[in-house]
């Protein structure tokens, strides 16, 4: 009856609304006061009236009658089953409250099944009953219901019709796409927790709206979001992981899924929470999630093959800070974020091979806690600090409790270095409290100092070459910077003086380079050691003068050998593939979300290299020629910017001087940095800013030693006061000296005058960068000094911190007799020899690393890091336009060869200078305008052997920059890159130096790469080929031992080869150029053939040699420094002649259109013969590519 009567209300309204309307037509074209138009009124206003009786006269005959409460039950909840879905909960005693109306785009909440849904309107009429049938139609799909601890429910935001999820049990095997075999303790196959498939069409579909929840019960309950790759999707992540759990040999792992967890702390409802997963956290045509509560700090068991991978407290989390950032500005209520990796291991998978699987590849113990059941993890909340000013008694400590006090502070000072601060605290008639003595420690480390490089030498042994005595007095500015000063090139701008080396780029541009290492922290923790490194380093340029813009990026790494077995694998130390894995992952990850390209680097294996791989990243930044040299002021106020403080990072530079053992894994975890490269990317861009209006007069990073280094060395000449409980903390409770050597990563600081502050702050406050002063710079006597909520917690002599260390004398020895190689057989076929090079680990193609990085970013680059037809062939150096409107570009090349130096130490470092300058000049850089820089890693210059080592390198780096006029303008050492095992064994580096160059070029149009261009053209060798073949990588790969006889570097003739190969490709007589380096001429030539499609045939009777009679695998395979294998055009070949007459050079061959690598003495059969799809294929699948 209530529905007949509604349907004839309804029918008189449309009737009576049709005849108004037709009155208000007909009144349109009639005068107003017409009679008839009089009457049209009248009719209107009469049918107007009418609808509104008929309306409130139906809304008084539909009122529902009251509404009475359903009965209470005292009966509890029952106790939730965390592998069943939730029960329906009881009804509390009391009114259920009225729903409201939805927001615009949201679904109707869900209402109790004998209930009708009602509307209240803004009149305040009571609500109008909807009968179930209309209810039905109506009403949006059910809430997918929020779970207690363990329970599972799903709520994928994209599907139309959310469904629950049934709790996980173990799937049948079956197709791809498809629930992934897991097999139950029964061996019986069932079905797993798999994501609900939704059909193809709504894959495209607006996500659907979840619909709301009512609030949680218990407040204290955490939402726990999981997210997971729809099932028709597959998880790529999860099947890498499956192939490293393979790759352990452990092959009961049928299969693994992984999931994302989110866990949000704050007062957020669960439809709030629903709106952040669905908005924010995933990808909804590929993604969906679930949503669940849990305490803090609970854990539901959920059975084998569960690992959840959950970051320390406190450490940082830039997926969590994006996110925590995000929510807030969703108008949402959000505290923390907090984020882990969940795994489900499917198969006979015992707890024992979990454990293996979380220990040895998902989780590293110095930066995350692993858990076998699902994990909700208590929010970071910091605790209280109470001042405590920590004296140190030194005055009268013995020599023996001096070295005791530095080991057990980690300060890793000597005992002549303990003894000068006990003699100027003595004199100060006080003891250091403890923030002084790590400050003091920090500057005074190997890491800062520099303190080797500085020390006087008494040398023994061999003697060097280039007539060096035995005598060194402060050996690096005998050697490197000597160099530098005789040359004294006008366009190098500011060198050795600032965080970067700064050459002229133009007229209006300069560019400054970098190269840094982060060894020992990437030893313990790769990725966070590796990606921090990267930070760091792109932080030098920005602190360079008044701050440059990054441009490029570059890397250098050294591991040990990927196919170790794990039990070769000491105690302490992590496997090489997953350190390699991790380094690799942690630049790209950092230098992609800069938006700085990353052009050049290489990577180099060996066993050596086990305890502490070596990871070397190098930043370009371009900056205006008029903002090279910054001008601290007393009065500019300390201003620190970027990110917040935190533990991290602590005791870092002192770490970092010091040799690693077995226990160093946890004894210096605090050492671990994280970094967040979106905080650092939003402060260099707002810095850039504040420069171009010159808002600051200096900048620096805060690196090693955090604001200890960078307050002190912007303020050593004014003094400065820093007040330490302004510093803005990640959380409390850091003391003041944790908050003054903290080595937290995105930090600057800043001088700026007080007229400034007020705009400057503006900037930042806009961009939402933090920044806060913290103290100001000037002091009457050239003090810092350190308060703490207004107490003097910290008072140090700027002159007894920057020039009280004592300078020692070092004594070297190096004496090694040389030991020739043995000549190899001589043979009828080389070719798979050749083949063998090509698939050497330090020959192979690293394009699995080089396709991770964005080199195009930016928009400059001219040469890639590959090159070729297909753009996979090897690249001899990057070359890039720093400013787009601009034909000039800057050449960035790199050299370094450790096999050699540990067999001739001088022979090694002028290898490793000519190898990069050769890079430079294959591609078009030109010696008149190159700059280089040094990078040495060594092991412990305490011992004799590896301080002779080092000195007989670094004089081979003075002769070296003389001989071919390139200055150093920067540089950096590493040392103590030494392990000791739990059984005592050391392990220590190669001498390892690295060499980078960067060439400004006028022309890059001029440039030239290493791929053969055109069959019929012709090959020439630059350069002569020495018989020797020590350390050279045909030895290495036939298994023959090697002696020392490396072969010697000839400077001279070298640099006439070089500015010959200049003049002849600024001539353009030059189409492909490749330098002779690891395998020589025979690998040369097969790269260069297949990464042009083309062939090459070789006469190795027609290369200059340095003497007669050379063996034909000397000819082939030796490894001579100062060579080029040229490509010249038919139409050129006079004028090539003719420039190259002064110096060696042969005409070797032609490229032929054959495909084939053909290497031959005179016209007899060829030694070497395979086709250049054999050849790409050997250099190409040593890394699965």
């Amino acid at each position: 009856m209530s529905r007949f009567l509604t349907r004839l209300l309804l029918t008189s309204v449309v009737i009576l609304s049709m005849l108004l309307a037709a009155s208000l037509a007909e009144l349109a074209s009639t005068e107003i006061w017409d009679p008839h138009g009089i009457a049209l009124i009248l009719i209107a206003c009469l049918a107007g009236l009418t609808c509104v009786v008929i309306v409130a006269a139906a809304a008084r005959r539909l009122r529902p009658p009251p509404q009475v409460p359903p009965p209470a039950t005292d009966e509890p909840p029952p106790s939730p089953d965390p592998f069943a879905s939730p029960a329906p909960q009881a009804q509390p005693k009391k009114e259920p409250p009225m729903p409201q109306p939805p927001q615009e785009g949201q679904p109707a909440p869900e209402q109790p099944a004998d209930q009708a849904q009602a509307w209240m309107s803004e009149e305040g009429v009571q609500p109008v009953p909807i009968n179930e049938e209309e209810q039905r139609a109506l009403a949006e799909p059910p809430p997918p219901p929020v779970s207690q601890p363990g329970a599972a429910s799903a709520a994928s935001a994209p599907q139309a019709d959310p469904v629950e999820v049934e709790p996980p049990v173990p799937p049948a095997e079956q197709a791809p796409q498809t629930a992934e075999p897991w097999v139950s303790e029964e061996g019986v196959q069932e079905n797993v927790l798999a994501p609900t498939e939704a059909p193809e069409d709504t894959l495209r579909a607006a996500p659907a709206v979840v619909p709301t929840l009512p609030p949680p019960a218990d407040a204290a309950m955490i939402p726990r979001i999981e997210i997971r790759p729809r099932q028709q999707f597959g998880d790529p992540h999860a099947d890498g992981v499956l192939h490293q759990v393979r790759e352990l040999g452990i092959r009961s792992v049928a299969s693994i899924r992984s999931r994302r967890l989110f866990f949000l702390y704050g007062e957020l409802s669960d439809d709030q929470a629903h709106r952040v997963a669905r908005e924010l956290l995933i990808d909804p045509v590929v993604e969906e999630y679930e949503l669940t509560r849990m305490p803090e700090g609970s854990q539901v068991d959920q059975g084998a093959g569960v690992i959840e991978v959950h970051l320390k407290a406190g450490v940082m989390d830039p997926v969590a800070a994006s996110t925590e950032q995000a929510i807030r500005d969703m108008g949402l209520d959000c505290r923390s974020v907090r984020t882990a990796r969940r795994y489900e291991l499917a198969g006979d998978v015992s707890a024992d091979q979990c454990e293996a699987v979380a220990r040895r590849l998902l989780a590293n113990a110095v930066i995350e806690d692993v858990h076998f059941a699902a994990f909700t993890p208590a929010e970071m909340q910091g605790r209280g600090y109470e001042l405590k000013i920590t004296q140190v008694p030194i005055r009268d400590l013995d020599e023996e409790a001096l070295l005791q006090l530095s080991k057990d502070g980690h300060l890793f000072l000597n005992l002549t270095e303990m003894k000068a601060i006990q003699d100027h605290y003595r004199s100060l008639e006080r003891e250091p409290r403890d923030v002084e003595l790590e400050m003091i420690a920090q500057t005074w480390s190997e890491h800062c100092v520099h303190k080797t490089f500085r020390s006087d030498v008494s040398y023994s042994g061999r003697p060097i070459p280039g007539g060096w005595g035995n005598e060194i007095p402060n050996m690096i500015k005998s050697t490197i910077f000597a160099a530098t000063q005789k040359l004294n090139k006008p366009w190098c701008i500011s060198v050795f003086q600032d965080n970067a080396g700064v050459i002229e780029f133009d007229d209006n541009h300069a560019v400054c380079f970098k190269v840094e290492t982060h060894n020992h922290p990437s030893a313990i923790e790769p990725y966070g050691g590796a990606s921090t490194g990267i930070g760091g380093v792109i932080r030098d340029p920005m602190g360079t003068g008044m701050g440059a813009s990054p441009v490029a990026n570059t890397d250098v790494f050294c591991f040990g050998p990927p196919d170790m077995k794990l039990d070769d694998v000491p105690k302490g130390v992590l496997h090489p593939r997953r350190v390699m894995r991790g380094v690799v992952s942690g630049v790209r990850d950092y230098g992609n979300r800069m938006g700085i390209p990353t052009v050049n680097g290489a990577v180099y294996f060996d066993e050596r290299y086990l305890g502490n791989p070596l990871v070397f990243c190098g930043t370009i930044g371009l900056l205006p020629r008029e903002k090279c040299f910054k001008d601290p002021r007393a009065g500019d106020v300390v201003l620190v910017v970027g990110g917040r403080t935190g533990r991290d990072g602590i005791h870092g530079a002192t770490f970092s001087s010091g040799e690693l053992t077995h226990s160093h894994e946890t004894e210096f975890s605090h050492a671990v940095q994280i970094g967040n490269a979106i905080t650092e990317k939003k402060m260099l861009d707002t810095i850039i800013q504040a420069r171009d209006q010159g808002l600051y007069t200096a900048i620096t990073d805060c690196g090693a030693g955090g604001l200890s280094s960078a307050v002190g060395e912007m303020g050593s000449e004014l003094g400065a006061e820093v007040h330490l409980d302004r510093v803005p903390l990640k959380y409390n409770g850091l003391s003041y000296a944790e908050i003054w050597i903290s080595e937290a990563q995105e930090r600057m600081v800043l001088a700026v005058p007080q007229e400034n502050l007020d705009r400057i702050l503006k900037i930042f406050r806009d961009e939402g960068v933090e920044a806060t002063v913290i103290g100001h710079y000037g002091t009457p006597d050239r003090h810092l000094r350190l308060f703490y909520n207004g107490t003097e917690v910290g008072d140090v002599d700027l002159e007894f911190l920057n020039e009280g260390l004592p300078r020692p004398t070092k004594q070297a020895v190096w004496d090694v007799k040389a030991t020739p190689s043995p000549a190899p057989g001589v043979r009828d076929d080389y070719s798979d020899a050749l083949l063998k090079i090509l698939a050497e680990p330090n020959v192979a193609s690293k394009e699995w690393i080089v396709r991770q990085y964005d080199h195009e970013v930016q928009g400059g680059s001219v040469i890639k890091p590959l090159v070729g037809v297909s753009e996979d062939g090897p690249g001899d150096a990057a070359v890039l336009r720093p400013v787009l409107g601009s034909s000039k570009a800057v050449v960035i090349s790199c050299g370094m060869n450790p096999r050699l130096g540990d067999l001739d130490p001088y022979q090694s470092a002028l290898h490793a200078i000519d190898e990069a300058l050769r890079n430079a000049l294959a591609v078009g850089g030109t010696l008149e305008r190159t700059a280089i820089l040094d990078n040495f890693c060594w092991g412990n210059c305490n011992k004799l052997d590896r301080m002779g080592s080092l000195v007989n390198a670094a004089c081979a780096c003075h002769d070296a920059a003389i001989a071919y006029g390139t200055p150093f303008v920067s540089g950096k050492d590493s040392l103590n890159n030494e392990f000791q095992t739990d059984t005592g064994e050391t392990i220590a580096i190669p001498p390892t130096l690295l060499v980078s160059a960067i060439s400004v070029i006028d022309d890059a149009s001029k440039c030239v790469t290493a791929d053969a261009k055109e069959a019929g053209n012709y090959l020439f060798v630059l350069g002569r080929t020495a018989p020797e073949m020590g350390g050279s990588h045909f030895l290495l790969a036939e298994g023959l031992s090697t002696g020392n006889d490396v072969p010697a570097v000839d400077l001279a003739t070298n640099l006439k080869v070089m500015r010959a190969l200049e003049a002849a490709i600024r001539a353009g007589c030059v189409r492909a150029c490749h330098d002779l380096s690891e395998g020589g001429l025979a690998v040369a030539a097969a790269e260069m053939a297949f990464s042009g499609g083309l062939g090459v045939d070789i006469n190795i009777q027609a290369l200059p040699v340095r003497s007669m009679g050379v063996n034909p695998a000397a000819l082939l395979f030796g490894e001579s420094a100062g060579r080029f294998l040229v490509e010249v055009p038919q139409a050129k070949y006079g004028e090539f002649m003719r420039l190259v007459k002064d110096c060696p050079a042969g005409e070797v061959g032609r490229v032929t259109d054959t495909g084939r690598v053909v290497l031959r003495a005179s016209r007899g059969k060829p030694l070497v013969d395979v086709s250049i799809d054999a050849a790409k294929k050997a250099w190409q699948g040593t890394f699965g590519e």
